[in-house]
């Protein structure tokens, strides 16, 4: 009998705005940001199939998302929490799980002192390390997904294979390179399929 190495479960690791859901035009500081209210989170086409072809094909979907809003008093804990509940009714009423969503609320800039230092704030690669401890994950045979260098370089400091999302596809030039390159969460996933 031969003695091979176990491996973990599997996990695609995704940053969420940008990647999930569109980021809004913010007039207040001329940049495009997370949602700022409920009605203005809105899923990226073909992300749901996506999703669901990533999680039929057995791997962990976990969401590991930066989100200052409330830090910075753009947007109250209740919107914050209101945001999210709309995600999980999209992702239930399509029958996708996610394993886990990890939320920093934290910035160095934030108008709350309490909310300025944490060790959870991408390119920390602190909640993938959580991950693994929560569900024994194999970190080599998972997949970080985002849209922005943080996301790049929390995932390749942490061990897993990397994926460029979007507006930085033609134009990177900071920190550690993807590995792949995708124009969105759809493309992504044709991809990691392919290699499985």
């Amino acid at each position: 009998m031969g003695t091979g190495k176990q491996h973990g479960p599997r996990a695609i690791f995704l940053d969420r705005d940008g990647v999930i859901n569109h980021n809004i035009f913010n007039p207040a500081t001329r940049c495009y940001e997370s949602p700022l209210t409920e009605d203005d989170f809105h899923l990226v086409a073909g992300v749901l199939p996506a999703l669901r072809d990533l999680y039929a094909a057995g791997y962990l979907l976990i969401l590991v998302s930066n989100q200052p809003n409330y830090a910075k008093g753009k947007a109250s804990l209740a919107t914050l929490n209101a945001i999210h509940r709309k995600l999980e009714r999209a992702l239930l009423e399509n029958d996708i799980r996610f394993a886990a969503f990890y939320y920093c609320l934290h910035h160095p800039q934030a108008a709350i002192p309490e909310l300025r230092n944490c060790v959870c704030r991408k390119p920390s690669p602190y909640f993938l390390h959580k991950a693994v401890s929560d569900f024994s994950l194999d970190l080599r045979q998972s997949w970080m997904l985002g849209d922005r260098p943080t996301d790049i370089s929390c995932g390749s400091v942490a061990g897993t294979k990397t994926i460029l999302i979007g507006k930085y596809v033609a134009s990177y030039d900071e920190g550690p390179l993807p590995d792949r390159r995708a124009p969105d969460l759809a493309a992504a996933a044709k991809l990691i399929l392919a290699e499985a």
